[in-house]
């Protein structure tokens, strides 16, 4: 096992930060004495964050997406704090529903956060990591090792940052910096939650074969995050069995196939009863990144 790194004294940057995974291990990363830049789109939720921190900390609005924005935040954190040693790439969203019934706005704007913002986020700060010999941490989720229906954008964005991660691991690892990826199974966050206030979603989930039907609380699977983020680690896991699915991953789109076929005609008449309506993106996050947008001129 590799040696742990203390984060006491280094620099992290947490996108995402306002809330849910990305708050906690802002906050678990300070308690071990991090010193934290915070980013995201919920300015006074952040600002509230930062000022509960015990160590030295700031907070930038910004989208992901954004790539003047977060070229800015780079050049500010680095003039704030004189170094950049850890970036969490954690900002996310999620839409759900039949992929013919979606809405193609909301689609695409998972894709866009996920995989385009997570590529914003390591383009504009790899320069400070390559200067540290420091650590980017990307958040992908379960929905990289296997694909799941009614989860299409997701699936597809977070199979993209997977993928992105491994490739830019290859390319930078000779210049000491590490790489890593994050799996997440369903964890309590507002993100889920959202996602299961849709009667279907959350029955099809409870349907799932254990242990991947249940919700984890968030605290230790940010735990199992601030470990991997000690040791550099390549891969890591919030929860103990998804090491395991890596071994079969080949074998999951052809069952996924077969049991989701199943469901899904299952389901097929409450499907068609909500068909027509607008599925925006989940959770309060979601609704922070909508928010977000309606504002802009």
């Amino acid at each position: 096992m590799r040696a742990r790194r203390s984060p006491e004294g280094r620099v992290a940057v947490v996108t995402g930060a306002a809330r849910g995974v990305g708050e906690l291990l802002a906050r678990k990363l300070a308690a071990r004495g991090a010193r934290l830049a915070l980013v995201g789109l919920e300015p006074d939720r952040l600002r509230q964050v930062s000022d509960r921190l015990p160590t030295d900390s700031g907070h930038w609005y910004a989208d992901v997406t954004d790539t003047e924005a977060m070229e800015r935040v780079a050049r500010e954190v680095r003039e704030r704090f004189g170094r950049v040693d850890i970036v969490v790439a954690n900002a996310g969203v999620a839409q759900g529903g039949p992929f013919a019934d979606s809405d193609a706005r909301s689609w695409n704007r998972v894709i866009e956060v996920n995989l385009l913002g997570s590529a914003t986020t390591a383009r504009a700060f790899l320069p400070a990591l390559l200067e540290s010999r420091g650590y980017l941490l990307q958040i992908a989720s379960l929905a990289a090792i296997t694909p799941a229906p009614l989860m299409s954008a997701y699936c597809a964005s977070k199979s993209g940052v997977e993928a992105l991660a491994n490739c830019v691991r290859a390319e930078v690892a000779h210049r000491g910096v590490k790489v890593g990826v994050g799996y997440l199974s369903w964890t309590d966050t507002d993100m889920v939650r959202g996602a299961d206030e849709d009667e279907v979603m959350r029955e099809l989930r409870q349907r799932l074969p254990w242990p991947s039907n249940r919700t984890y609380p968030l605290g230790p699977a940010v735990d199992r995050l601030v470990a991997g983020i000690e040791r550099r680690s390549a891969h890591v896991y919030g929860q103990w069995w998804l090491r395991g699915m890596q071994g079969i991953r080949g074998q999951l789109p052809g069952i996924i196939a077969t049991v989701g076929q199943r469901e899904m005609r299952r389901f097929e008449p409450r499907l068609a009863a909500g068909r027509g309506a607008r599925r925006g993106l989940v959770g309060a996050g979601g609704a922070a990144d909508e928010k977000a947008r309606a504002e802009q001129p």
